[in-house]
């Protein structure tokens, strides 16, 4: 089977290019030919044969009147349909499997793959896998960025509540091409062309089905656990936070809660706005961005790992990861986060943005010897499911 994989980003850059590229290498190892689509970039550490693809967009060093014309683009694409025209071409798939593509690539895409499906005679299965809510939420979060609250106004095709509470960026003006880039692709009913789409939690498949177009086409496969070896390290006497320091993240509960914890050593992995916040806290040890097996081994040593967005997240690889290397998790009731955590068994849950939950149970956790060694036998990899697993559901699926 030929298989193109489609994706803004065609370098290591997040949860979504993990996935894909790790998805995309089985696949060939299983004989399959996959080849990708998405933006140049010097990084680039995938390829397709017809060496076709889209220019990159710099939204952060161009000047006023570069960014008003990408942000057209934003909406629709004449370069990335001509450009995936000519990868259809020399590659002839048989599945498109799309995954991050709004605003970079466009859902234009989607009317040049069944326009050169109907010109050429071929057959071809477009598969989405959403990695967040883009498809019903302009800003892809559900959430509003200058409060920090979560957010369902847009769903039900409500998106000029994107634009009201400046939810891209906070800025009127990202927000009136997130707005718009919505209604017009919503008006044109372009997602019913999707065949199937793939939702890593129930969570997420319970938002995507409260539209009409999506609600028949969505099924539930969680990702993949992405340690492919039980790892054992010599535990240490620390609790481990990673990730981006963000409000989205809750990093400003977990400071408070690490401050009424004094008794306790933190690390902090990461970067990101809210960094300053970690100073001068005598019990907080700011490590910086780790990656590789210097994050596996930071992972591995905690004692426990703490996971407190206040977002709806979707099916996040850092508490897989901890569970997966031997450390216990202490994760936001909130979002696909307790779909990975079993409650009392591989970590403990709290109520997302209690600071006061959120220290009862890193605490709780903690203090109790003979609970904590017996969640901590609980965690290894076998408790998610592994790629060679996930690739036969997700051949099903296409097949299906």
């Amino acid at each position: 089977m030929k298989i193109l994989m489609v994706n803004k980003f065609l370098y290591p850059n997040g949860g979504a290019e993990t996935y894909m590229f790790r998805l995309g290498k089985h696949l060939q190892n299983l004989g399959h030919e996959v080849e990708y689509f998405g933006m140049q970039h010097k990084d680039n550490c995938v390829s397709n044969s017809a060496n076709a693809y889209t220019g990159s967009m710099d939204f952060h060093n161009s000047g006023a009147l570069q960014k008003i014309a990408m942000s057209f683009k934003t909406i629709y694409s004449k370069e990335a349909r001509q450009k995936i025209r000519l990868v259809l071409e020399s590659f002839c798939p048989d599945v498109v499997h799309l995954n991050n593509f709004n605003y970079q690539l466009t859902p234009s895409i989607i009317l040049e793959i069944r326009k050169w499906e109907r010109e050429s005679g071929r057959s071809v299965k477009i598969i989405y896998t959403a990695h967040d809510y883009q498809l019903i939420c302009p800003n892809h979060m559900l959430n509003t960025p200058s409060n920090n609250k979560n957010c369902e106004e847009c769903i039900g095709g409500k998106f000029m509540n994107c634009t009201k509470n400046k939810c891209i960026h906070s800025s009127t003006l990202k927000s009136i091409f997130g707005t718009l880039e919505a209604e017009f692709w919503s008006r044109k009913n372009t997602y019913k062309e999707i065949d199937r789409i793939i939702c890593c939690s129930d969570f997420m498949k319970s938002k995507l089905d409260t539209s009409d177009t999506l609600r028949s086409k969505t099924v539930t496969l969680h990702n993949f656990n992405s340690i492919e070896e039980s790892k054992k390290y010599e535990k240490k006497d620390y609790i481990l936070y990673f990730g981006r320091y963000a409000e989205e993240k809750g990093i400003r509960p977990l400071i408070e809660a690490s401050k009424r914890l004094a008794q306790y050593e933190f690390v902090f992995a990461g970067s990101g706005p809210l960094e300053n916040e970690l100073n001068d806290i005598s019990n907080i040890k700011n490590v910086g961005f780790k990656s590789g097996e210097e994050l596996y081994r930071l992972i591995g040593e905690a004692k426990i790992s703490v996971y407190p967005s206040t977002w709806y997240e979707n099916c996040p690889y850092s508490v897989m990861e901890s569970i997966s290397l031997g450390t216990p998790v202490v994760g936001a009731d909130i979002g696909g986060i307790p779909e990975l955590i079993d409650d009392g068994k591989t970590g403990v849950l709290f109520t997302p943005a209690d600071c006061d939950s959120l220290t009862k149970a890193i605490d709780g956790l903690c203090s109790n010897d003979d609970a904590y060694s017996q969640i901590a036998n609980n965690c290894s990899k076998d408790c998610f499911i592994s790629i060679d697993e996930y690739t036969q559901k997700y051949l099903e699926i296409i097949q299906g």
